[in-house]
């Protein structure tokens, strides 16, 4: 076991894939000499070479294509997208060539691509470094969709990603690269698995990436009020692993479902259609969802209004349970 960052654990997750694997490249700006913004690429490109690791121009789609080629001749391209906001240029080129190709060669061609993406917000950054757009790309058929939430995940699920036939936007929450966790390198849970991070039998809350420790501190300020919430870490946007989900709703009778992206149109809005679809008899209350508002990331000043924070995440627990809330004095009807 090693303690380490979250930006250290996905450090570690590519050095060993760099060292498993010499198809495996990285690609994208500022990853080599840097060592990338959030230092995740730190000291490979000194290690395995500018060959390996690509410093390159500052033009998205230039990078999707060029992987997309490079997956053509037998690589397994790892791409950085630096900030969340700058992956839209490379937006053709992800939904177009790399989500479908294995689909329209009829399987002869694999697209063994990586993509990450830091996402969301809470670093008080400027316009378009404070997206989640992750929904974009689940509704996309032929891509793999996973955020990591913790140093443990990162690692692996890193490690995972690299290591599939088939392309993944791999999601990490920038404002989390610090925190600090323990790592095993021989742990791995399946990549599309979720994980129940802390057992309940009141409230089942699902999240992921960047709200998963809000989550916890919702769970740990409710348990002093009595009430008991399973978190979930849904870790895989695409597919998602609906049975884990079922399963919790069907003892506790209540969905909680929180993410920092917008909520319309959003993989909150998927999972409360598919869990009332499959455990309507079960629910004591509709599913709620606590999510950013539909509107354009705002200015850094105002970005603690616009993120799901623990105050808003027990509204809706609350409303779930038909209690009153104390902060809006208003009462459920359940």
């Amino acid at each position: 076991m090693t303690t380490l960052t979250l930006a250290k654990a996905l450090g570690l997750g590519l050095r060993r894939a760099l060292e498993d694997d010499p198809r495996v490249v990285i690609m994208g700006e500022d990853v080599g000499t840097l060592g990338g913004v959030f230092r995740v690429t730190d000291g490979l490109q000194a290690d395995f070479g500018a060959d390996r690791v690509m410093d390159m121009p500052l033009a998205e789609s230039g990078i999707i294509g060029t992987a997309v080629g490079l997956a053509f001749r037998g690589y397994r391209p790892v791409c950085e997208i630096q900030f969340d906001g700058f992956i839209y240029p490379g937006f053709d080129q992800i939904v177009a060539q790399v989500a479908k190709l294995h689909y329209r060669t009829a399987g002869n061609v694999r697209m063994p691509i990586t993509i990450r993406v830091p996402f969301g917000g809470g670093i008080g950054a400027v316009e378009h470094h404070s997206e989640s757009p992750e929904a974009y790309f689940t509704h996309t058929s032929g891509l793999r969709v996973v955020a990591c939430s913790n140093p443990q995940d990162g690692y692996s699920m890193l490690r995972q990603a690299i290591a599939s036939d088939d392309p993944v936007l791999f999601f990490e929450p920038k404002r989390r690269y610090w925190v600090k966790g323990e790592v095993d390198e021989t742990l791995d849970l399946p990549l599309h698995a979720a994980r129940v991070v802390l057992p309940g039998t009141d409230v089942t809350l699902v999240t992921y990436g960047p709200l998963v420790s809000t989550a916890l501190d919702a769970a740990a300020a409710a348990l002093a009020d009595g009430i008991s919430i399973e978190v979930i870490d849904l870790r895989s946007l695409s597919p998602v692993d609906f049975a884990t989900v079922e399963a919790s709703v069907r003892r506790t009778g209540r969905l909680v479902i929180t993410h920092e992206a917008a909520q319309f149109g959003g993989v909150g809005a998927e999972l409360a259609a598919v869990i009332t679809e499959r455990c309507f008899e079960h629910l004591e209350a509709a599913p709620a969802r606590v999510t950013g508002f539909d509107t354009p990331y705002p200015a850094a000043k105002l970005e603690e209004h616009f993120l799901p924070d623990l105050d808003r995440i027990l509204d809706a627990v609350d409303r779930v349970l038909g209690r009153q809330n104390s902060l809006t004095g208003w009462v459920a009807s359940a």
